[in-house]
């Protein structure tokens, strides 16, 4: 199991260090899991390699939330005195993810079958 946490941490640490470079603005554990991604596609890392240690993550995401939830109790003065801007920040961004969300999806899907009816 220690190989596995090795293969995920060690794409963790590889995408914090292209979150370092001047003018990419996006998080490091993004960077690693594209990273994690990509190796999976091209079949560097096999799937079978880090599904236990998958598996044990997920069945135990609920505990790596604890954190946040207790940090956010500290913060129940600011949510209360911005309770709306925060809320319709919220709904905004989710319609705009489903919005974004679907039209790609329509646009992929179209491109497939265009591509796959061309051959």
């Amino acid at each position: 199991m220690a190989k596995q946490f090795g293969i995920i941490f060690a794409c963790l640490a590889v995408g914090e260090l292209i979150a370092l470079i001047p003018g990419l603005h996006i998080p490091g554990s993004i960077w690693g899991l594209l990273l994690l991604t990509f190796l999976l596609e091209r079949g560097i890392v096999s799937p079978r390699t880090v599904a236990p240690v998958c598996r044990f993550l997920i069945s135990n995401m609920a505990f790596f939330f604890i954190p946040p939830g207790v940090a956010l109790m500290l913060y129940f003065d600011l949510i209360a005195a911005q309770w709306l801007p925060i809320t319709v920040a919220t709904v905004g961004s989710i319609i705009v993810v489903l919005l974004v969300t679907g039209r790609l999806h329509q646009f992929l899907h179209s491109f497939m079958k265009h591509r796959h009816g061309r051959n």
